[in-house]
């Protein structure tokens, strides 16, 4: 147990920075390979299933699939992982070990502002959960049904889960980089577990970029030749 020199407050968190204040923390329950394991299988479910479910429709592409299973992922991510921490506060007192509470303090030891409640963390995850997870299970709806609004809607969110990314790190190393409990979680969860919502999301901007400029080339040579 760590005690806050001179402040008669023992903190017995496995935290950075040491002296944060966590009233009430109760230590995980599950192991790390438990909470990353389920996660892991829970993704592979669920990717595996829209897969499947998408193959169904012979004029899909593989791309188009991969992408479905992708924006499934991602929103149900947001939605039910980053929509309990918004809405749990003091998920770090949890007795019960509920899996969800059991990753957000499993996670924290990569980035303790999640266990701090961290004003800018807070804002961003909300905004993530209300308006990118539910816009990310309508992108599944749009490339299955082809909706004409497909790309577009799939370029403003990746916009907007590039933009919080950028807003995650900024903000960090603006409050000195220093929320890691070691290298191990700085490197498997601050970094590893957001680089997805890096690299895919630019590449479906440069895909939906170029789709969209095709289109209207298209477009444009239809109505040169009407006039």
């Amino acid at each position: 147990m760590a005690r806050v020199e001179g402040s008669g407050i023992s903190n017995n968190h496995p935290y950075v920075p040491r002296d944060l204040h966590l009233p009430g923390f109760v230590p995980g329950v599950l192991s790390q390979s438990t909470v990353v394991g389920v996660f892991g299988l829970s993704t592979l479910l669920l990717v595996s299933f829209i897969w499947v479910l998408s193959g169904r429709s012979p004029k899909k592409t593989k791309i188009d699939r991969w992408l479905m299973c992708w924006w499934a992922f991602t929103g149900l991510t947001h939605m039910i992982v980053e929509g309990y921490f918004v809405f749990s506060p003091e998920f770090y007192k949890d007795k019960t070990a509920c899996y969800l509470a059991e990753l957000w303090k499993e996670y924290s030891k990569g980035d303790s502002r999640y266990a701090a409640r961290d004003a800018g963390v807070l804002a961003i995850e909300t905004l993530t959960v209300v308006l990118e997870g539910p816009a990310s299970l309508l992108a599944v709806y749009a490339i299955a049904t082809g909706k004409s609004y497909s790309y577009i809607l799939q370029f403003a969110i990746s916009l907007g889960q590039l933009y919080g990314a950028a807003a995650y790190y900024i903000t960090s190393l603006l409050e000195g980089d220093n929320f890691s409990s070691s290298s191990h979680y700085y490197y498997a969860y601050y970094i590893g577990a957001n680089v997805s919502w890096v690299v895919i999301p630019t590449l479906i901007v440069i895909r939906c970029w170029r789709k969209v400029c095709a289109a209207s080339q298209i477009q444009g040579h239809k109505k040169t030749k009407v006039r």
